[in-house]
Protein backbone atom coordinates (compact mmCIF):
# COMPACT_ATOMS: atom_id res chain seq x y z
CA UNK A 1 0.00 0.00 0.00
CA UNK A 2 2.70 2.09 0.72
CA UNK A 3 3.67 2.04 -2.89
CA UNK A 4 0.55 3.92 -4.00
CA UNK A 5 0.95 8.17 -4.83
CA UNK A 6 0.16 9.92 -1.49
CA UNK A 7 -3.00 11.68 -2.98
CA UNK A 8 -4.35 8.67 -3.45
CA UNK A 9 -3.94 7.21 -0.35
CA UNK A 10 -5.07 10.71 1.05
CA UNK A 11 -8.38 10.22 -0.71
CA UNK A 12 -9.02 6.49 0.98
CA UNK A 13 -8.50 8.00 3.92
CA UNK A 14 -11.17 10.65 3.24
CA UNK A 15 -13.79 7.86 2.89
CA UNK A 16 -13.28 6.30 6.69
CA UNK A 17 -14.94 8.38 8.77
CA UNK A 18 -15.29 6.36 12.19
CA UNK A 19 -12.61 7.85 14.27
CA UNK A 20 -11.52 3.78 15.57
CA UNK A 21 -10.89 2.49 12.17
CA UNK A 22 -8.46 5.91 11.35
CA UNK A 23 -6.65 5.31 14.49
CA UNK A 24 -6.01 1.60 13.45
CA UNK A 25 -4.98 2.54 10.26
CA UNK A 26 -2.66 5.23 11.62
CA UNK A 27 -0.92 2.43 12.68
CA UNK A 28 -0.13 0.34 10.12
CA UNK A 29 2.46 2.37 8.20
CA UNK A 30 4.39 5.57 9.10
CA UNK A 31 3.14 6.93 5.78
CA UNK A 32 -0.31 6.34 6.67
CA UNK A 33 0.31 7.70 10.17
CA UNK A 34 1.55 11.05 9.19
CA UNK A 35 -1.09 11.39 6.47
CA UNK A 36 -3.98 10.70 8.73
CA UNK A 37 -2.76 12.87 11.39
CA UNK A 38 -3.08 15.55 8.25
CA UNK A 39 -5.81 15.44 7.32
CA UNK A 40 -7.54 14.80 10.85
CA UNK A 41 -10.03 18.12 10.86
CA UNK A 42 -11.71 17.17 14.41
CA UNK A 43 -11.38 15.70 17.04
CA UNK A 44 -13.08 15.38 20.98
CA UNK A 45 -10.83 15.46 24.00
CA UNK A 46 -12.29 14.26 27.56
CA UNK A 47 -10.77 13.43 31.26
CA UNK A 48 -8.19 11.20 29.55
CA UNK A 49 -6.40 14.06 28.45
CA UNK A 50 -2.72 14.75 29.46
CA UNK A 51 -2.55 18.25 30.67
CA UNK A 52 0.98 18.60 30.52
CA UNK A 53 2.37 21.33 28.16
CA UNK A 54 4.63 18.90 25.98
CA UNK A 55 1.86 16.32 25.66
CA UNK A 56 0.00 18.88 24.45
CA UNK A 57 2.30 20.33 21.86
CA UNK A 58 2.85 16.91 20.66
CA UNK A 59 -1.21 16.18 20.31
CA UNK A 60 -1.12 19.73 17.91
CA UNK A 61 2.08 18.64 16.33
CA UNK A 62 0.28 14.81 15.66
CA UNK A 63 -2.97 16.89 14.07
CA UNK A 64 -1.26 20.16 13.14
CA UNK A 65 -4.83 20.61 10.59
CA UNK A 66 -7.40 20.35 13.10
CA UNK A 67 -10.38 22.78 12.66
CA UNK A 68 -12.67 21.51 15.35
CA UNK A 69 -11.97 20.83 19.11
CA UNK A 70 -14.40 19.61 21.83
CA UNK A 71 -13.27 19.88 24.96
CA UNK A 72 -15.67 17.65 27.19
CA UNK A 73 -15.02 17.19 31.25
CA UNK A 74 -19.02 16.10 32.05
CA UNK A 75 -18.97 13.54 34.64
CA UNK A 76 -15.24 14.87 35.43
CA UNK A 77 -14.30 13.12 38.85
CA UNK A 78 -10.58 13.89 40.02
CA UNK A 79 -9.12 10.96 41.74
CA UNK A 80 -12.07 8.69 41.80
CA UNK A 81 -12.19 7.14 38.32
CA UNK A 82 -8.94 6.00 37.01
CA UNK A 83 -7.33 8.50 33.87
CA UNK A 84 -9.67 11.35 35.18
CA UNK A 85 -6.54 13.45 35.95
CA UNK A 86 -6.16 17.31 35.98
CA UNK A 87 -7.86 19.26 33.82
CA UNK A 88 -6.92 21.52 30.75
CA UNK A 89 -6.16 25.09 32.37
CA UNK A 90 -5.87 28.50 30.90
CA UNK A 91 -2.18 27.15 30.04
CA UNK A 92 -3.47 24.37 28.47
CA UNK A 93 -5.98 26.34 26.08
CA UNK A 94 -2.68 28.37 25.42
CA UNK A 95 -1.23 25.48 23.87
CA UNK A 96 -4.18 24.67 21.77
CA UNK A 97 -5.08 28.12 20.66
CA UNK A 98 -1.10 29.05 19.89
CA UNK A 99 -0.59 25.89 17.61
CA UNK A 100 -3.96 25.34 15.80
CA UNK A 101 -3.43 27.69 13.46
CA UNK A 102 -6.94 26.44 11.07
CA UNK A 103 -8.99 26.61 14.11
CA UNK A 104 -12.40 27.40 13.05
CA UNK A 105 -14.95 25.49 15.67
CA UNK A 106 -14.26 25.26 20.03
CA UNK A 107 -16.47 23.88 22.62
CA UNK A 108 -15.26 23.92 25.84
CA UNK A 109 -17.86 21.58 28.09
CA UNK A 110 -17.13 21.26 32.16
CA UNK A 111 -14.05 23.00 32.07
CA UNK A 112 -13.99 24.52 35.88
CA UNK A 113 -9.90 25.37 35.36
CA UNK A 114 -10.33 27.63 32.13
CA UNK A 115 -10.69 31.13 33.16
CA UNK A 116 -10.34 34.58 31.27
CA UNK A 117 -6.63 34.77 30.99
CA UNK A 118 -7.13 31.31 29.14
CA UNK A 119 -9.95 32.73 27.07
CA UNK A 120 -8.33 35.40 26.05
CA UNK A 121 -5.65 33.15 24.32
CA UNK A 122 -8.34 32.27 22.02
CA UNK A 123 -7.93 36.02 20.02
CA UNK A 124 -4.52 34.34 18.75
CA UNK A 125 -7.45 31.86 16.71
CA UNK A 126 -8.01 34.73 14.10
CA UNK A 127 -9.81 32.04 11.67
CA UNK A 128 -12.29 30.91 14.69
CA UNK A 129 -15.84 31.17 13.41
CA UNK A 130 -18.03 29.26 16.52
CA UNK A 131 -17.30 28.97 20.32
CA UNK A 132 -19.55 27.11 22.59
CA UNK A 133 -19.28 27.92 26.42
CA UNK A 134 -21.03 25.12 28.23
CA UNK A 135 -20.47 25.36 32.17
CA UNK A 136 -17.64 27.16 32.36
CA UNK A 137 -18.06 28.24 36.29
CA UNK A 138 -14.98 30.60 35.98
CA UNK A 139 -15.37 33.00 32.62
CA UNK A 140 -16.69 36.24 33.53
CA UNK A 141 -17.71 39.05 30.88
CA UNK A 142 -13.91 40.52 31.14
CA UNK A 143 -12.74 36.99 29.14
CA UNK A 144 -15.63 37.23 26.58
CA UNK A 145 -15.02 40.55 25.78
CA UNK A 146 -11.69 39.66 24.73
CA UNK A 147 -12.72 37.12 22.69
CA UNK A 148 -14.96 39.35 20.68
CA UNK A 149 -12.07 41.78 20.13
CA UNK A 150 -9.47 39.47 19.29
CA UNK A 151 -11.56 37.28 16.88
CA UNK A 152 -12.86 39.09 14.28
CA UNK A 153 -14.21 36.06 12.53
CA UNK A 154 -16.56 34.64 15.07
CA UNK A 155 -20.37 34.13 14.03
CA UNK A 156 -21.80 31.83 16.28
CA UNK A 157 -21.03 32.15 20.02
CA UNK A 158 -23.21 30.05 22.56
CA UNK A 159 -23.35 30.75 26.11
CA UNK A 160 -24.86 27.78 28.78
CA UNK A 161 -24.62 27.33 32.26
CA UNK A 162 -22.17 30.52 32.72
CA UNK A 163 -22.60 31.84 36.07
CA UNK A 164 -20.13 34.79 35.97
CA UNK A 165 -21.20 36.40 32.90
CA UNK A 166 -23.14 39.68 33.80
CA UNK A 167 -21.83 42.86 32.69
CA UNK A 168 -22.61 43.12 28.44
CA UNK A 169 -19.60 45.11 27.70
CA UNK A 170 -18.64 42.23 25.29
CA UNK A 171 -22.44 42.34 23.72
CA UNK A 172 -22.32 45.93 22.89
CA UNK A 173 -18.82 45.32 20.85
CA UNK A 174 -20.20 42.40 19.19
CA UNK A 175 -23.31 44.33 18.27
CA UNK A 176 -21.23 47.62 16.99
CA UNK A 177 -17.94 45.45 15.35
CA UNK A 178 -18.72 42.29 15.18
CA UNK A 179 -19.80 40.03 12.46
CA UNK A 180 -22.29 37.46 15.18
CA UNK A 181 -25.06 35.11 12.77
CA UNK A 182 -25.72 32.82 15.96
CA UNK A 183 -26.23 33.65 19.41
CA UNK A 184 -27.65 31.42 22.40
CA UNK A 185 -27.48 32.12 25.46
CA UNK A 186 -28.99 30.03 28.10
CA UNK A 187 -28.93 29.38 32.05
CA UNK A 188 -26.96 32.24 32.57
CA UNK A 189 -28.44 34.44 35.35
CA UNK A 190 -26.38 37.60 35.28
CA UNK A 191 -27.63 38.14 31.46
CA UNK A 192 -31.64 39.12 31.07
CA UNK A 193 -33.27 39.35 28.11
CA UNK A 194 -33.42 42.98 28.08
CA UNK A 195 -30.10 42.93 28.33
CA UNK A 196 -29.90 41.18 25.26
CA UNK A 197 -31.78 44.31 23.33
CA UNK A 198 -28.54 46.30 23.84
CA UNK A 199 -26.99 44.32 20.98
CA UNK A 200 -28.67 47.26 19.14
CA UNK A 201 -27.22 47.06 15.14
CA UNK A 202 -25.86 43.62 15.29
CA UNK A 203 -29.30 42.29 15.34
CA UNK A 204 -29.73 42.95 11.56
CA UNK A 205 -26.88 40.52 11.25
CA UNK A 206 -27.94 37.51 13.02
CA UNK A 207 -30.20 34.30 11.62
CA UNK A 208 -30.32 32.60 14.63
CA UNK A 209 -30.82 33.80 18.24
CA UNK A 210 -32.01 31.43 21.19
CA UNK A 211 -32.37 32.85 24.81
CA UNK A 212 -33.16 30.94 28.01
CA UNK A 213 -34.04 32.69 31.19
CA UNK A 214 -31.93 30.82 34.13
CA UNK A 215 -35.06 29.60 36.44
CA UNK A 216 -35.91 28.13 39.53
CA UNK A 217 -37.31 24.57 40.10
CA UNK A 218 -41.03 24.20 38.86
CA UNK A 219 -41.27 27.48 37.80
CA UNK A 220 -43.20 26.02 34.82
CA UNK A 221 -45.76 24.97 36.96
CA UNK A 222 -46.52 27.83 39.09
CA UNK A 223 -49.19 30.28 38.22
CA UNK A 224 -47.85 33.77 39.44
CA UNK A 225 -50.22 36.06 40.76
CA UNK A 226 -49.45 39.01 38.43
CA UNK A 227 -52.16 40.12 35.58
CA UNK A 228 -51.95 40.68 32.30
CA UNK A 229 -53.56 43.04 30.49
CA UNK A 230 -54.81 40.71 26.97
CA UNK A 231 -55.71 43.71 25.12
CA UNK A 232 -51.65 45.37 25.98
CA UNK A 233 -50.18 45.28 22.10
CA UNK A 234 -46.49 46.34 22.96
CA UNK A 235 -46.01 46.23 19.44
CA UNK A 236 -47.52 50.09 18.96
CA UNK A 237 -44.70 51.14 20.85
CA UNK A 238 -41.88 52.65 18.98
CA UNK A 239 -39.22 51.73 22.02
CA UNK A 240 -36.56 49.90 20.53
CA UNK A 241 -35.08 51.19 17.67
CA UNK A 242 -33.53 48.31 15.84
CA UNK A 243 -34.01 46.05 12.87
CA UNK A 244 -33.75 42.18 12.58
CA UNK A 245 -34.69 40.79 9.40
CA UNK A 246 -32.38 38.29 8.61
CA UNK A 247 -33.44 36.59 11.46
CA UNK A 248 -34.32 33.44 10.40
CA UNK A 249 -34.63 31.00 14.03
CA UNK A 250 -35.89 32.26 16.95
CA UNK A 251 -36.43 30.54 20.45
CA UNK A 252 -37.57 32.61 23.53
CA UNK A 253 -38.00 30.67 26.75
CA UNK A 254 -38.95 30.57 30.33
CA UNK A 255 -39.05 34.79 29.93
CA UNK A 256 -41.20 37.01 32.39
CA UNK A 257 -42.18 40.27 30.07
CA UNK A 258 -44.21 42.10 32.37
CA UNK A 259 -44.69 44.60 32.92
CA UNK A 260 -41.93 45.69 30.65
CA UNK A 261 -41.85 44.85 27.02
CA UNK A 262 -37.90 43.18 26.32
CA UNK A 263 -37.73 40.90 23.74
CA UNK A 264 -41.49 40.44 22.90
CA UNK A 265 -40.70 43.54 20.42
CA UNK A 266 -38.72 40.89 18.49
CA UNK A 267 -41.37 39.26 17.17
CA UNK A 268 -43.13 42.37 15.05
CA UNK A 269 -39.73 42.99 13.75
CA UNK A 270 -37.95 39.64 12.13
CA UNK A 271 -39.31 39.72 8.46
CA UNK A 272 -37.61 36.27 7.39
CA UNK A 273 -38.60 33.76 10.40
CA UNK A 274 -38.73 31.00 9.10
CA UNK A 275 -38.21 28.59 12.41
CA UNK A 276 -40.42 29.68 15.72
CA UNK A 277 -40.33 28.56 19.75
CA UNK A 278 -41.86 30.09 22.49
CA UNK A 279 -41.79 27.87 25.76
CA UNK A 280 -43.61 29.59 28.54
CA UNK A 281 -42.88 32.84 27.59
CA UNK A 282 -45.14 35.11 30.01
CA UNK A 283 -47.37 37.96 29.06
CA UNK A 284 -47.52 37.28 25.71
CA UNK A 285 -51.18 38.29 24.06
CA UNK A 286 -52.86 37.92 20.58
CA UNK A 287 -51.47 41.11 19.46
CA UNK A 288 -47.74 40.13 19.85
CA UNK A 289 -49.28 36.97 17.61
CA UNK A 290 -50.74 38.82 14.87
CA UNK A 291 -47.97 41.29 14.77
CA UNK A 292 -45.24 38.01 14.13
CA UNK A 293 -47.58 36.61 11.25
CA UNK A 294 -47.98 39.86 9.39
CA UNK A 295 -44.42 40.36 9.52
CA UNK A 296 -42.64 36.43 9.05
CA UNK A 297 -45.08 35.05 5.89
CA UNK A 298 -41.76 32.88 5.53
CA UNK A 299 -42.99 30.95 8.73
CA UNK A 300 -42.18 27.25 8.22
CA UNK A 301 -42.10 26.08 11.89
CA UNK A 302 -44.04 26.88 14.44
CA UNK A 303 -43.63 25.03 18.45
CA UNK A 304 -45.61 26.72 21.51
CA UNK A 305 -45.09 25.58 24.96
CA UNK A 306 -47.68 27.06 26.78
CA UNK A 307 -48.84 27.58 30.43
CA UNK A 308 -52.19 28.83 32.02
CA UNK A 309 -51.51 32.39 33.03
CA UNK A 310 -54.04 34.90 34.52
CA UNK A 311 -55.20 37.30 31.70
CA UNK A 312 -57.96 40.61 32.21
CA UNK A 313 -58.76 43.30 29.70
CA UNK A 314 -61.18 44.39 32.59
CA UNK A 315 -60.99 44.96 36.19
CA UNK A 316 -64.22 43.26 36.75
CA UNK A 317 -63.46 39.91 35.04
CA UNK A 318 -60.24 37.93 35.43
CA UNK A 319 -59.51 34.73 33.55
CA UNK A 320 -56.94 31.75 33.81
CA UNK A 321 -55.89 30.30 30.75
CA UNK A 322 -52.79 30.31 28.22
CA UNK A 323 -51.20 33.03 26.28
CA UNK A 324 -52.99 32.93 23.14
CA UNK A 325 -56.23 32.24 22.13
CA UNK A 326 -58.33 31.59 18.38
CA UNK A 327 -57.18 35.39 17.24
CA UNK A 328 -53.51 34.08 16.85
CA UNK A 329 -54.86 30.64 14.75
CA UNK A 330 -56.56 33.33 12.31
CA UNK A 331 -53.91 35.19 12.08
CA UNK A 332 -51.18 32.48 11.43
CA UNK A 333 -53.86 30.84 9.11
CA UNK A 334 -54.27 34.30 7.09
CA UNK A 335 -50.72 35.21 6.82
CA UNK A 336 -48.23 32.24 7.49
CA UNK A 337 -49.24 29.84 4.73
CA UNK A 338 -45.98 28.26 4.46
CA UNK A 339 -46.34 26.51 7.75
CA UNK A 340 -45.47 23.05 7.88
CA UNK A 341 -44.46 22.46 11.45
CA UNK A 342 -46.30 22.80 14.32
CA UNK A 343 -46.09 21.77 18.18
CA UNK A 344 -48.32 22.63 20.79
CA UNK A 345 -47.82 21.66 24.23
CA UNK A 346 -49.72 22.57 27.09
CA UNK A 347 -48.83 22.04 30.82
CA UNK A 348 -51.01 22.53 33.98
CA UNK A 349 -54.08 22.22 31.96
CA UNK A 350 -56.77 19.98 33.39
CA UNK A 351 -58.85 17.25 31.00
CA UNK A 352 -61.98 18.78 32.29
CA UNK A 353 -61.23 22.49 32.21
CA UNK A 354 -61.32 23.27 28.35
CA UNK A 355 -61.06 26.73 29.18
CA UNK A 356 -57.57 26.62 30.63
CA UNK A 357 -56.52 26.44 27.15
CA UNK A 358 -57.09 29.42 25.08
CA UNK A 359 -57.84 27.93 21.85
CA UNK A 360 -60.53 26.19 21.18
CA UNK A 361 -60.67 23.07 18.04
CA UNK A 362 -62.52 25.09 15.74
CA UNK A 363 -59.75 27.80 15.68
CA UNK A 364 -56.96 24.90 15.59
CA UNK A 365 -58.86 22.70 12.72
CA UNK A 366 -58.98 26.97 11.03
CA UNK A 367 -55.60 26.63 10.87
CA UNK A 368 -54.80 23.10 9.85
CA UNK A 369 -57.01 23.08 6.95
CA UNK A 370 -55.23 26.88 5.81
CA UNK A 371 -51.58 25.69 5.67
CA UNK A 372 -49.71 22.78 4.21
CA UNK A 373 -48.85 21.22 8.00
CA UNK A 374 -46.63 17.85 7.03
CA UNK A 375 -45.87 17.45 11.15
CA UNK A 376 -48.57 17.64 13.88
CA UNK A 377 -47.54 17.50 17.85
CA UNK A 378 -50.24 17.68 20.43
CA UNK A 379 -49.35 17.67 23.93
CA UNK A 380 -52.09 17.79 26.48
CA UNK A 381 -54.67 19.02 24.14
CA UNK A 382 -57.78 18.77 26.19
CA UNK A 383 -59.68 20.43 22.91
CA UNK A 384 -58.77 18.43 20.29
CA UNK A 385 -61.18 14.75 20.00
CA UNK A 386 -62.39 12.40 17.53
CA UNK A 387 -64.41 15.10 15.34
CA UNK A 388 -60.60 16.54 15.41
CA UNK A 389 -59.23 13.48 14.19
CA UNK A 390 -61.85 13.51 11.27
CA UNK A 391 -60.80 16.77 9.96
CA UNK A 392 -56.89 15.91 9.92
CA UNK A 393 -58.02 12.85 7.87
CA UNK A 394 -58.48 14.95 4.73
CA UNK A 395 -55.26 17.05 5.29
CA UNK A 396 -53.75 16.33 1.77
CA UNK A 397 -50.03 17.00 3.38
CA UNK A 398 -50.05 15.21 6.69
CA UNK A 399 -47.08 12.83 7.12
CA UNK A 400 -46.40 12.52 10.67
CA UNK A 401 -48.72 13.15 13.84
CA UNK A 402 -47.79 12.54 17.51
CA UNK A 403 -50.05 12.42 20.01
CA UNK A 404 -49.19 12.96 23.77
CA UNK A 405 -51.46 12.56 26.78
CA UNK A 406 -54.46 13.27 24.15
CA UNK A 407 -57.62 12.13 26.29
CA UNK A 408 -60.45 12.92 24.26
CA UNK A 409 -58.86 10.40 21.21
CA UNK A 410 -60.24 7.17 21.00
CA UNK A 411 -61.14 4.31 18.35
CA UNK A 412 -63.11 6.42 16.54
CA UNK A 413 -60.34 8.64 15.66
CA UNK A 414 -57.98 6.08 14.72
CA UNK A 415 -60.64 5.02 12.06
CA UNK A 416 -60.71 8.54 11.04
CA UNK A 417 -56.90 9.01 10.83
CA UNK A 418 -55.80 5.57 9.09
CA UNK A 419 -57.39 7.15 5.88
CA UNK A 420 -54.97 10.15 5.68
CA UNK A 421 -53.76 10.16 2.47
CA UNK A 422 -49.90 10.77 3.39
CA UNK A 423 -49.76 9.68 7.08
CA UNK A 424 -47.18 7.30 7.36
CA UNK A 425 -45.63 8.14 10.89
CA UNK A 426 -47.34 8.13 13.94
CA UNK A 427 -46.82 8.57 17.81
CA UNK A 428 -48.94 7.40 20.90
CA UNK A 429 -48.11 8.52 24.30
CA UNK A 430 -50.27 8.08 27.19
CA UNK A 431 -53.28 8.09 24.86
CA UNK A 432 -55.30 5.67 27.12
CA UNK A 433 -58.96 5.55 25.46
CA UNK A 434 -57.36 4.38 22.40
CA UNK A 435 -57.29 0.25 22.31
CA UNK A 436 -56.28 -2.50 20.39
CA UNK A 437 -59.71 -2.16 18.26
CA UNK A 438 -58.07 1.40 17.37
CA UNK A 439 -54.81 -0.05 16.05
CA UNK A 440 -56.55 -2.84 13.63
CA UNK A 441 -57.95 0.43 12.16
CA UNK A 442 -54.48 1.69 11.45
CA UNK A 443 -53.17 -2.09 10.39
CA UNK A 444 -56.20 -2.36 7.95
CA UNK A 445 -54.80 0.67 6.18
CA UNK A 446 -51.65 -0.75 5.27
CA UNK A 447 -50.42 2.62 5.27
CA UNK A 448 -47.80 3.55 8.27
CA UNK A 449 -43.74 3.57 7.88
CA UNK A 450 -43.39 3.65 11.83
CA UNK A 451 -45.24 3.28 15.09
CA UNK A 452 -44.46 4.67 18.26
CA UNK A 453 -46.73 3.43 21.39
CA UNK A 454 -45.50 4.65 24.97
CA UNK A 455 -47.79 3.83 27.76
CA UNK A 456 -51.02 3.07 26.19
CA UNK A 457 -52.28 0.59 28.37
CA UNK A 458 -55.10 -0.31 26.39
CA UNK A 459 -52.73 -1.45 23.37
CA UNK A 460 -50.90 -5.01 23.65
CA UNK A 461 -47.65 -5.39 21.97
CA UNK A 462 -49.90 -7.90 19.76
CA UNK A 463 -52.00 -5.81 18.54
CA UNK A 464 -49.22 -3.05 17.30
CA UNK A 465 -47.31 -5.72 15.84
CA UNK A 466 -47.47 -5.85 11.59
CA UNK A 467 -49.14 -2.63 11.94
CA UNK A 468 -46.19 -0.61 10.50
CA UNK A 469 -42.92 -1.23 8.96
CA UNK A 470 -41.35 -0.33 11.93
CA UNK A 471 -43.22 -0.78 15.50
CA UNK A 472 -41.41 0.86 18.51
CA UNK A 473 -43.80 -0.73 21.81
CA UNK A 474 -42.83 0.54 25.23
CA UNK A 475 -44.54 0.32 28.69
CA UNK A 476 -41.60 1.78 30.35
CA UNK A 477 -42.91 4.60 32.56
CA UNK A 478 -39.38 5.79 34.13
CA UNK A 479 -38.24 9.17 33.62
CA UNK A 480 -37.61 8.79 30.25
CA UNK A 481 -41.07 8.66 29.19
CA UNK A 482 -41.44 12.06 31.14
CA UNK A 483 -38.59 13.53 28.96
CA UNK A 484 -40.10 12.35 26.00
CA UNK A 485 -43.73 13.85 27.10
CA UNK A 486 -41.66 16.91 28.07
CA UNK A 487 -40.99 17.34 31.66
CA UNK A 488 -37.48 17.96 32.84
CA UNK A 489 -35.74 16.44 35.71
CA UNK A 490 -36.77 18.64 38.30
CA UNK A 491 -40.65 18.10 36.91
CA UNK A 492 -39.52 14.07 37.47
CA UNK A 493 -37.78 14.38 40.72
CA UNK A 494 -40.89 15.99 42.25
CA UNK A 495 -43.61 13.83 41.06
CA UNK A 496 -42.34 10.67 40.22
CA UNK A 497 -43.45 9.16 43.77
CA UNK A 498 -47.22 10.30 42.93
CA UNK A 499 -47.02 8.14 39.80
CA UNK A 500 -45.39 5.03 41.03
CA UNK A 501 -46.71 1.59 39.88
Amino acid sequence: MEDLPEAMMTEILKKITRTSDLNSLSLVSKQLYNIEGNQRGAIRLGSGLCTATESLTSLCARFPNLRKVEINYSGWIPGWIPGHGNQLDSKGLFVFSSHCSSLIDLTLSFCSYIDDSGLGCLSYCKTLVSLRLISAPQITSIGLFLVAVGCTSLSALHLIDCEKIDSIDWLEYLGRNGSLEELVVKNCAGINHHDLLKFGSGWMKLQKFEFDRKRGRYDDALIGDEVYDSSYDAHNMDIYDFCCENLKDLRLAHIKTWPEIGLRVVLGKCKALENLCLEYVHALNDNDMIALSRSCSNLKSISLLLTRQLYSSDVSYCETRTSFTDKSLYALALNCRMLQIVELKFTACAPDWPSDIGFTQQGFLVLIQSCPIRVLVLNTANFFDDEGMKALSSSPHLETLELIVCEAVTDVGMRFIAHTPCLSNLTLRMCNRVTDVGVAELGRAHKLESLVIDYCHAISLQAAQGVAKSVHYSMDRSAALWKKIGFDDDWWMKWSPKFSV
